[in-house]
Order: C-alpha cells, then sequence, then structure tokens
C-alpha cells in the first residue's frame, strides 16, 4: 500500500470500524498531545486503554493504563502509536504478537517506519502512518470546521449529530 497518501473512504472505514483503541505511549499530562487525543477519542464512544509503564495499574480518565500491549486481555481493534519513529517497530512487533491480532496499526503525526508497516500488511493488520486519528475524525466528520480549519470536503449534506451537544458523527455520506 501507498503510504504517501490515504483515501477518505480508507480511513473512513478504519474509525467507523474499530471499537477498542489501545494507545501506546499515552500520557496523563493534559498539556501532553497524547492526552487530548485520548480524550477526544474517549469521548467519540471508542473504548480506550493507556500503554504507559508509569501508569499500569492506574486508570485515565476513566481507563484502564498498563504496562505493556500484552498486559491487556482484551482484543484490541487498533493500536495507536504515539512514540517516535525508532520505536515505532518495537510497537508494532509487540502488536503482532497479540492474540486476536488488531486490525489496525495506527502511527500517529510524523511517525513513520515502512518496514514495520510491511510486517503488519503481511499478516494482515491495516497500518496509517504519519497521521492522527483526532484529526481525521474531525476532518471526516466536519468537527475540525468549527474551528475554521478547511477540511477540503464540501457538502450540502447536513452533517449527522452523534449522541450529545456538539458532535458530529463520520457518518456523513
Amino acid at each position: 500500500m501507498n503510504h504517501d497518501r490515504y483515501d477518505d473512504d480508507y480511513i473512513r472505514t478504519i474509525l467507523k470500524s474499530v471499537k477498542t483503541i489501545a494507545m501506546v505511549g499515552a500520557s496523563a499530562n493534559d498539556a501532553r498531545p497524547s492526552y487530548f487525543v485520548f480524550k477526544y477519542l474517549l469521548g467519540r464512544d471508542y473504548r480506550m486503554i493507556a500503554i504507559n509503564p508509569g501508569l499500569a495499574g492506574k486508570e485515565l480518565l476513566g481507563a484502564p493504563c498498563y504496562a505493556s500491549l500484552k498486559d491487556v486481555s482484551e482484543p484490541i481493534d487498533m493500536v495507536d502509536i504515539f512514540r517516535n519513529s525508532a520505536q515505532a517497530g518495537a510497537a508494532v512487533d509487540e502488536a503482532l504478537l497479540l492474540d486476536p491480532l488488531p486490525k489496525v496499526i495506527w502511527m500517529q503525526l510524523s511517525v513513520r517506519d515502512d518496514a514495520a508497516a510491511e510486517r503488519a500488511e503481511a499478516k494482515g493488520v491495516k497500518v496509517v502512518m504519519n497521521r492522527c486519528p483526532k484529526i481525521e475524525y474531525g476532518r471526516l466528520s466536519g468537527e475540525i470546521g468549527w474551528t475554521g480549519v478547511n477540511s477540503r470536503i464540501l457538502s450540502s449534506k447536513k452533517p449527522a449529530l452523534a449522541r450529545g451537544f456538539q458532535k458530529f458523527t463520520i457518518d456523513r455520506r
């Protein structure tokens, strides 16, 4: 797969199909990007699991925290990697040892490891690199337009509201 550009349908399908996301590198520091991405996805009804040795045994925003992926006893649909590119390969390899395998491995903005992506795809796992699920969800739902950012999506369709107040969903077709 070409990881330089992703089709909107590819991203939308991933975001609609996953329910449980394990974030490797989640932080309890509310000034860190991993914290507000974690909080945002939690608010979009994803089941979030924090992976951070320093938080193991605690909770982050009511979600469980574990030292490593192998410590999680439930199936994980998506592993969101909030580590640098040099550490991404090890996180991917740990994810590929899970049983069952995750459906998706997602590497955050500026994180890319083509060799690790090849290993995951060889096992049938979808891969996204150098993207943020929070940004992609906001872009595809229309929420990102609230901040004056051009989402590159023009539509005369009224955005579908999710459960709650001022929260759009990615079901926009």
